[in-house]
């Protein structure tokens, strides 16, 4: 049964009427539609914490899919799973595959800085000062990137950056 017929609360329900009325008068072809099928599939399992289903659907949504901006999107949402499983270094390939693809996703450069950041913190921890400190310093600049696309996000971010005299610009647009 496909994922869509499973959804049992109404805001799932509600969005997938309407994603299917979306795709029915659309003017994409059919290869495109089914991708982004496979897509809404995949935002649905990882929703509902069925990562293994929801990376089975991007990995089909991503065979199809043949937009780089829509592509960014699966690659940013199949980090996010990598990510909340604890393997980093996974989700920093995709989200580096969703920025190559479209540099203007602030979410992805944020998820970055955090997993530098945190492997930073841990890296001072366990006695490597020096490679923590690159650490931190690849997270503030991948910050500072996320911040300049979206200056009234990442508040916590900026003024990590500040008082951590990683930037002398107080403001960031």
């Amino acid at each position: 049964m496909p994922r869509t017929q499973k959804n049992d609360n109404f805001v799932d329900k509600s969005f997938t009427v309407m994603a299917d009325i979306i795709l029915k008068i659309l003017p994409t072809n059919k290869k495109a539609k089914e991708a982004f099928v496979y897509y809404r599939d995949g935002m649905s399992a990882q929703a509902e914490g069925e990562y293994a289903e929801a990376l089975d659907y991007y990995a089909e949504a991503l065979e199809m899919e043949e937009d780089s901006n829509d592509r960014s999107y699966i690659l940013y949402n199949t980090g996010l799973i990598y990510a909340s499983n604890g393997d980093h270094n996974k989700a920093l390939e995709y989200y580096h595959q969703a920025i190559e693809l479209n540099p203007q996703l602030p979410q992805a450069l944020n998820n970055i800085a955090v997993i530098y950041h945190f492997q930073g913190e841990r890296a001072k921890e366990a006695g490597d000062n020096d490679g923590g400190e690159a650490l931190l310093d690849q997270a503030s600049d991948y910050w500072i990137r996320a911040i300049r696309m979206a200056p009234n996000n990442y508040i916590e971010a900026q003024n990590w950056i500040k008082t951590t005299g990683r930037s002398q610009v107080d403001i960031f647009f």
